[in-house]
């Protein structure tokens, strides 16, 4: 595969076809059909999918891509996709008249929390496949930010909130150039039909724990808790960490309370907890942990007992050993007497032999050759 510039110069391609297949069905074939004849709409999608080929495909070296620049990503998917291989010649003029587009046009849109503040609601689309993010879209002519904010929710969820928008109430962010901003709306039903009003864009709209959403790139919370990958969610990132600041000003307890009871309950404390509510139910996982930690801990009071037994007779059993200066495997030969060796000079070829012992308890089976000694500090 081979991508053509406007120059008529031939580049090999840098991506395999395999990932542009994935990422054009992603962000670009299932636009609508009003869409994908707008180049400058197509342009913005085609920046959602630079992001995701950035943040997802060029780190894992087993993809065997390097990152590029987004006029030569954009190259590569109009050769790629017939319907825009025409523009290939004209690629220059396009990014040109879509980044004055981009640069003049923000995007609103709105964070919708459930009563409790605990879940958000993201939308999903059809053409970016598995990812979810907020309701929101580009502002129209002379159209306020909150006003354009509640039609694309509306739009998209078929909800209204224009009764409900506090409008110094937001999170704003510049994402690639691109204004957007989100208005906080909490209270929500959570059983609260949502039912999107525009065709072919929004495929589902579902609630999320937001404790459960990533908080950064690496974060591997989704996997754990949701079973998807953290980049199902790489347009909600940029707001995670402020949206949660927003949530425990208002409600404390929500992170604050329940991280100190993750971080210092002990079993000990549930235990005790479950004896003051004895006519409350507990799961059956809880209730086999509970017994499990009760029995551990007896079994580790009983070897802590047991530990303690042995270590004061031992303490006795040293308090009546009396040390020996000799003993009888020290005695030296007949003739011969313990002697000093930093106080006796002997010549290096002697025979004679001068017995040191250290009657030390750790001494007792050392014995040291004079000779071999004099060797060493000669």
């Amino acid at each position: 595969m081979e991508a053509f510039y406007e120059d008529n110069a031939t580049v090999k391609h840098s991506i395999p076809t395999d990932i542009l297949n994935d990422l054009c069905s992603r962000f670009i074939i299932n636009l609508p059909p009003e869409d994908r004849s707008n180049l400058v709409r197509i342009c913005f999608q085609i920046e959602l999918a630079h992001w995701f080929y950035l943040d997802y495909y060029c780190p894992d070296e087993s993809n065997g891509v390097r990152p590029c620049g987004i006029r030569e990503f954009t190259a590569h998917i109009f050769q790629h996709v017939p319907q825009l291989r025409e523009h290939v010649s004209s690629l220059d003029k396009v990014l040109g008249n879509w980044r004055e587009y981009k640069q003049t046009v923000p995007t609103y849109g709105a964070i919708l929390l459930d009563t409790d503040l605990t879940h958000v609601l993201l939308v999903q689309s059809y053409y970016a496949k598995a990812s979810w993010g907020f309701p929101k879209g580009k502002v129209n002519e002379d159209e306020e930010p909150w006003k354009c904010a509640a039609r694309e929710v509306l739009e998209e969820t078929g909800f209204d909130i224009s009764k409900l928008i506090n409008k110094n109430d937001y999170i704003e962010a510049t994402i690639h150039d691109q204004v957007a901003r989100l208005y906080i709306i909490g209270h929500i039903p959570r059983d609260t039909k949502f039912r999107p009003r525009t065709r072919n864009e929004i495929k589902a709209c579902e609630w999320f724990p937001l404790a459960d959403l990533p908080s950064n790139k690496k974060d591997m919370t989704p996997k754990l808790k949701l079973g998807v990958k953290s980049n199902t969610f790489f347009m909600v990132l940029p707001f995670i960490k402020r949206l949660r600041r927003w949530v425990s000003e208002r409600n404390p307890k929500i992170y604050q309370n329940s991280a100190r009871r993750t971080r210092h309950k002990s079993m000990g404390d549930l235990e005790a907890s479950t004896s003051k509510n004895k006519n409350k139910t507990i799961s059956q996982g809880l209730e086999k942990e509970i017994s499990d930690y009760q029995q551990k801990s007896a079994e580790q009071k009983q070897v802590s007992s047991t530990s303690k037994i042995i270590t004061n007779s031992r303490r006795k059993e040293k308090k009546n050993i009396k040390r020996q200066l000799f003993t009888p495997h020290n005695v030296p030969p007949e003739g011969q007497v313990f002697k000093n060796i930093m106080e006796t000079q002997q010549p290096e070829n002697t025979s004679e032999h001068v017995y040191v012992n250290y009657i030390a308890p750790s001494w007792e089976n050392f014995k040291f050759d004079r000779v071999a000694i004099l060797n060493c500090l000669t």
